[in-house]
């Protein structure tokens, strides 16, 4: 991909090992992480991290430092470069099938795309003629469809062209479609390894994670509460969502990275120096979980 700035940054911190943080509700939970398992401080002295995403081909991560209006790049050396800025002060980012970079914009309101060349564009930027909010995280199935979700965060506080409630939605073949209008915060997304379900973390109160069926011919279903996490201890909020290959969910939460069966049994937290706020699977072998943390990246590894 063409790097559109190129800059290294030196960061208070380099690999400093925290030690093994496990909140175990379940035996289960080691089943697949190692009790052994250490929590790794990657770098530090960012902003505020968001929406990793593991690039598979070129063997490296990006994610988002909001207020910097940046998007970072971790180097298989380990370095830190800056990848794209400014960046719209993005937030979620993932790949379509087709390797290009699909961002959801907090400034810009819109989810856009970087192609292979680095070229940029937009996907979509408004619902029924009206600026989206702020879009938040993003998600792209088998088949193309994007679905992402858009609340207030970083809407201008003095914008006029505002819609009245906090989407989640569905864009396939040029036309969106509105999934749900009812949550508070809808923030992290995620989809099921069969792609029938789609969970929806809503930040703020109640703190709870969402499910909505899709059914074979992707229609959507009512979304039902898959867990409430109101009365978890701990700072944070529903967030980022990642769901591994049998269906386990990883989601930060109060108290840190929650991971849950795909019936909603919580089976343990996995705790951080810092409130993460969003995570995603990654390294050659798909292994280690890398974790945006507010100032810090972290990473840890599993089974």
């Amino acid at each position: 991909m063409k790097r559109i700035l190129i800059i290294f940054v030196t960061f208070f911190c380099f690999s400093s090992i925290y030690g093994q943080h496990l909140d175990i509700a379940n035996p289960a939970l080691l089943d697949l992480i190692d009790e052994n398992s250490q929590v790794i401080k990657l770098h530090d002295g960012f902003q505020f991290t968001e929406g990793p995403v593991w690039n598979k081909e070129g063997q490296f991560l990006l994610f988002s430092d909001i207020p910097a209006n940046t998007i970072f790049k971790l180097e298989p050396t380990g370095e830190i470069i800056s990848f794209r800025k400014p960046s719209q002060n993005s937030n979620g980012l993932t790949y379509d099938n087709e390797g290009n970079l699909i961002i959801a914009e907090h400034s810009g309101r819109k989810i856009s795309m970087l192609n292979s060349e680095g070229n940029y564009s937009t996907i979509v930027d408004n619902y029924m003629g009206t600026r989206l909010n702020s879009p938040n995280d993003v998600i792209v199935d088998s088949q193309g469809v994007i679905y992402f979700t858009d609340p207030p965060y970083g809407r201008p506080k003095n914008a006029t062209d505002t819609l009245s409630f906090n989407g989640v939605y569905k864009y396939a073949n040029g036309e969106i479609e509105l999934i749900a209008d009812d949550l508070y915060r809808p923030n992290g997304i995620a989809l099921s390894p069969d792609e029938r379900n789609l969970y929806v973390a809503n930040s703020g109160q109640p703190k709870q994670f969402i499910k909505y069926p899709i059914s074979r011919s992707g229609k959507i279903g009512k979304g039902k509460v898959f867990f409430d996490a109101s009365e978890l201890s701990g700072e944070g909020n529903p967030d980022g969502i990642k769901v591994d290959p049998e269906g386990n969910i990883f989601a930060t939460g109060p108290g840190g990275v929650l991971v849950f069966t795909e019936k909603g049994e919580l089976l343990g937290t996995i705790k951080f120096p810092e409130t993460p706020a969003n995570l995603a699977f990654g390294g050659q072998d798909m292994k280690t979980l890398f974790v945006t943390a507010r100032t810090g990246l972290y990473s840890i590894r599993l089974k």
